[in-house]
Order: C-alpha cells, then structure tokens, then sequence
C-alpha cells in the first residue's frame, strides 16, 4: 500500500498501478493475461497496541469442608489487544464468559473463551482462549485457646478479662491443624479501645496468625473485663 495513492483514509489503485505488482510476484515461467478494470479501493485505519489483564468469570459450588486452596491461576493473565486507539483506549479488562462449576471436590482445569464486545469491531486480541485451573482441599476446623496480651494499659492499672483466654477458629488443612501451637498467634487487648468508654466490654484483635491456614478468627471478638487500680 505505501506505493499506492491515498485520500486521507482511503486508499486506492488503479488498474495498471495493481497489474504491475501481481506480474512481479509471478515466476518467470507465468504470465499474467487478463485483469479486472477497475480501480481498487483500501480503507485503512491506525490502530494501536495495548496490553490489559484477564479477568475470569467463575461461579465455584464447593462441596462441605472442601476450600479453595490458594487463588486461581489464569493462563494467559493478559493480553494484547490491537485496535484504534477510540475503541481501546478505555478499555482496562477483558473478561471471559462465565465458568460454572457445581460440586466441587478435586482440582479444576477449564477451558474458556474470552467475551468479545460487539462495539469493538475493528480491534483484535492476541489470544481468545483461556484456562482457568485451581487446586481443591479437604479442610477442617480446630479451636486454639490461648492466652491474651494486654498493650497501653498505664502503670498501677491491671486488668482481668473474663475469659481470661482467648478462642481462635483455624480452617486449614488437617495435616497443618495437627502443629498449630498457641505460640503462633498473637491476641491483644489495647487499653486505648476503652481509656474514654464506659463500655464492660474490651475489643480483642488477632494481631499474628501462622502461615498455611484459609481462615483464623476470633471465636468471640469482645470479652467483659474488670479494672483494678492500685
């Protein structure tokens, strides 16, 4: 085309002009005898590039005590899109159509198509398929007693929380819940939470939690308490 004439846009060859590049690109032993008579016309349009993430659609029905055991791994997680820069410049995510998956108890794999916008009707994309797999575990649950640190309270001031212990509910994989220790979690009682409050309650926060567990929370978030100044 960069041989060809233009007008703006729009470009265009006579029939001379397209009948000497066909001959050129015809072996010696082939001759060219007869073409059409009519002027050829090419509408063009700039595009740009532009790279953007995946975001899949997935609808996950696990079975009881079965979790999702770390996130989901797309394949690609982005792509290019090439376009004019009007039809792509807002563009920040491109989606898949929607996965459904009911039942689950073991690892997925599955295979998806990405959406494709029917405004976008210049623009192409690198890739149009995409995996989405993830690793599927049997959990359990165990409750962790342990005992809770008290931060900020002012010299002469002790104080006894009732319970005195604190109850954190771990979902994690059985083989991990078998060597959780109180060592590795950390609940406090901050005296700020209740320097100005006329509350019999103080706030606990889970400060510290291990590595290797879905889920750690406090089995009551509040406990009442006693103050006692010397």
């Amino acid at each position: 085309l960069s041989e060809q004439e233009s007008n703006g846009e729009t470009f265009f060859a006579a029939p001379d002009v397209y009948r000497k590049q066909i001959e050129k690109q015809l072996p010696a032993s082939m001759g060219l005898l007869e073409v059409d008579t009519d002027t050829l016309f090419f509408e063009m349009l700039g595009v740009s590039t532009k790279k953007v993430a995946v975001k899949p659609r997935v609808e996950l029905n696990l079975n009881t005590n079965y979790l999702l055991d770390g996130k989901m791994k797309i394949s690609p997680d982005s792509i290019f899109i090439i376009g004019p820069s009007e039809e792509i410049d807002t563009i920040k995510v491109v989606r898949t159509e929607l996965v459904q998956l009911p039942d689950l108890a073991s690892d997925f794999s599955e295979d998806t198509n990405l959406m494709l916008a029917s405004e976008l009707e210049n623009t192409f994309y690198s890739s149009y398929n995409i995996n989405i797999k993830g690793e599927v575990a049997r959990f359990s649950e165990k409750i962790v007693k342990l005992s809770i640190k008290k931060i900020n309270f002012p010299k002469g001031v002790t104080v006894k929380t009732f319970p005195d212990r604190a109850s954190v509910l771990c979902k994690a994989k059985i083989e991990r819940l078998k060597h959780l220790a109180p060592k590795d979690f950390t609940v406090t009682a901050d005296y700020k939470s209740i320097q100005n409050s006329e509350s019999k309650e103080i706030l606990l926060k889970l400060t510290k939690t291990p590595d290797g567990l879905h889920s750690a929370k406090l089995v009551e978030p509040k406990v009442e308490f006693i103050i006692t100044r010397q």
